[in-house]
């Protein structure tokens, strides 16, 4: 059985293309590295803050197996403000971001940093873009066209 060819349209080839460049840039891999060892570590800083953090916080709380909040009407759960919960959750983000950023992102930067000197980039210098280094050769021309004019 032969299966027929398909002609796809160059808009749909550029599109392809791009999108290619688009996931082999660095930043692309480097966030999806960060995605998933966060979603790898959060159930190890959930398991800390769970069996270490909270019980912590319940102990400033008294007995009461909420831990560290108040009840707006007192006796109706619904209305308990758990201020445990949003210091566990505090204390996860600030682990989670302080790992990732300590162990992928710092050394990321390091290494690009280090292989930009090798090929004898600067690595501080900022790319102007394209539109800016128009407008600013637009800017001159004008000024120039202004004092001849006077």
């Amino acid at each position: 059985m032969r299966v027929p060819s398909v002609n796809v349209p160059p808009t749909v080839k550029n599109n392809l293309e791009d999108f290619k460049n688009f996931i082999m840039r660095g930043n692309v891999i480097e966030l999806a590295v960060a995605v998933v060892v966060g979603g790898a570590f959060t159930s190890i800083v959930n398991a800390f803050t769970s069996n270490i953090i909270k019980p912590l916080i319940a102990a400033l709380g008294g007995a009461e197996v909420k831990g560290f909040g108040i009840h707006i009407i007192s006796g109706n759960d619904a209305t308990f403000i758990d201020f445990g919960a949003l210091i566990t959750a505090a204390i996860n983000f600030l682990i989670i971001a302080s790992v990732v950023y300590f162990l992928f992102v710092l050394p990321m930067n390091k290494y690009k940093e280090v292989r930009a000197r090798k090929l004898g980039l600067d690595p501080k210098a900022e790319e102007v873009p394209e539109n800016v280094v128009l407008l600013k050769e637009i800017r001159d021309i004008m000024l120039k066209q202004q004092k001849s004019e006077n």
